[in-house]
C-alpha cells in the first residue's frame, strides 16, 4: 500500500500524541464530503483532525476520559471560530454505549466508524494517571476517572481473582506467582504506587529475553480489568455494525492479541464466516439464503510499515482490520424508460 499524504490544516489539541497507522486508517475509512464519521476513541484527537482535514464531513467523537473531552471541546471552539461552525461533535462516555450516545446526540447513521483500541499517549505519559511504571504515580489506571481503581483491585481482590486477571488479561505465564507475591506484599503494607507494584512483580518474574519489562504483562492485565476493556470492545463492535449506513466502512486498530481476536471474530460473524459444519453434516451443502450484510476490505490484519515502527515504537504491535456494509442494491429502471 502506498503511503498517503497526511493532512495538517486542523491540528490536534495538545502535544505528544503520535497517531498509529493514520494513513492506512484514512485509506480504508475514505471520508467524503457530506459524510458522518464516528471516531470511537478521540484520545489526542489525531484521527478526528485528519478526517476533518480530508473531507468536508462531520465527525462525532467519543471518549470516556474527561481530559479528552475537554481537549475535544477546545477544538470545537476553535473550529467554530475558524469555520463559523463546528464539524466536530463530542460525546462523553464509553464506546461500549455508542448507540445510546449517538441517539442522545441525535446523530445520523454513520458512513464510517473508526475504533483505535490503544491507550491514549496522554494517559500513558501522565504519571498521575497511573497507567505506566515508567513513572512513579498513584496506582489508578481508570480511563473515566471513576469506579474501582487498580489500587482497589490490587489491595482487596482475592489471590485467585488476581491470578486470573494477570493470566487471562495480561497473558502472564507466571500469573499465580505474581498473585501470591502481591498478596504477601500487601499484607505488610498496602500497594499505592506504580513503582511499588512493579517492584513486587519484578521480584518474582524473570526478565524476558525480548527485553520487555517483567511487569508489562501484569500491568496490561490490571488495566484491562480496571476498565473492562474487552467487554467494551465486544459491546462496541456489536453496536458499530448497527450504526453503519449502507456502504459504511468500519476500521479497527488493535494492539494486542486479546483485542485482535475479538475484532477478528466479530468481523468473521458479520462476514458470514463464523459457522462451519462437518462435511458429513447435511447443513454444509446448503447455500446461504442471502449474502452477508458486510464485505471484507482487508483479507487479513494489516501491519504498520518498518518506517513507522522505527519512528514510533508504540506502533509495533498494531493490527488494522476493515470491512464495509454492503451497499444497498440499485433499483432497476422501469422498462421503457430511457435515461
Amino acid at each position: 500500500m502506498n503511503a498517503l499524504p497526511l493532512p495538517s490544516a486542523i491540528t490536534p489539541p495538545g502535544n505528544g500524541h503520535v497517531p498509529v497507522m493514520l494513513a492506512e486508517v484514512l485509506h480504508y475509512l475514505t471520508p467524503a464530503n457530506g459524510e458522518a464519521i464516528l471516531d470511537c476513541t478521540f484520545g489526542g484527537g489525531s484521527y478526528s483532525c485528519a478526517i476533518l482535514n480530508t473531507a468536508e464531513c462531520n465527525v462525532w467523537a467519543i471518549d470516556r476520559d474527561p481530559d479528552a473531552i475537554a481537549r475535544g471541546q477546545a477544538l470545537c471552539a476553535t473550529l467554530q471560530q475558524v469555520e463559523g461552525r463546528s464539524r466536530l461533535h463530542m460525546l462523553a462516555g464509553s464506546f461500549g454505549h455508542m448507540a445510546e450516545l449517538a441517539r442522545q446526540a441525535d446523530a445520523p447513521g454513520f458512513d464510517g466508524i473508526v475504533m483505535d483500541l490503544g491507550v491514549s499517549s496522554f494517559q500513558i505519559d501522565e504519571a498521575e494517571r497511573g497507567f505506566s511504571f515508567r513513572f512513579d504515580g498513584p496506582l489508578d489506571m481508570r480511563m473515566a476517572r471513576q469506579g474501582r481503581s487498580a489500587a482497589d483491585i490490587v489491595n482487596t481482590a482475592p489471590e485467585a481473582e488476581l491470578a486470573d486477571i494477570f493470566h487471562f488479561y495480561g497473558e502472564e505465564r507466571h500469573a499465580r506467582r505474581v498473585a501470591r507475591a502481591v498478596v504477601a506484599a500487601r499484607a505488610e503494607a498496602p500497594l499505592h504506587t506504580t513503582l511499588q507494584l512493579a517492584e513486587v512483580i519484578r521480584s518474582v518474574v524473570p526478565q524476558d529475553r525480548s527485553g520487555i519489562d517483567s511487569a508489562t504483562r501484569s500491568f496490561q492485565g490490571l488495566r484491562i480489568a480496571v476498565n473492562d476493556e474487552l467487554g467494551e470492545i465486544e459491546r462496541g463492535l456489536e453496536q458499530a455494525l448497527t450504526l453503519l449506513n449502507s456502504g459504511g466502512r468500519l476500521v479497527v486498530v488493535s494492539f494486542h492479541s486479546l483485542e485482535d481476536r475479538l475484532v477478528k471474530r466479530a468481523m468473521q460473524r458479520a462476514l458470514g464466516k463464523d459457522v462451519s459444519f462437518s462435511r458429513h453434516d447435511p447443513r454444509a451443502s446448503l447455500a446461504p439464503a442471502a449474502p452477508p450484510a458486510f464485505v471484507a476490505l482487508t483479507s487479513k490484519a494489516i501491519r504498520p510499515g518498518d518506517a513507522e515502527c522505527k519512528a514510533n515504537p508504540r506502533a509495533r504491535s498494531a493490527r488494522l482490520r476493515a470491512m464495509m456494509k454492503r451497499p444497498a442494491p440499485t433499483a432497476p429502471s422501469p422498462k421503457g424508460l430511457q435515461a
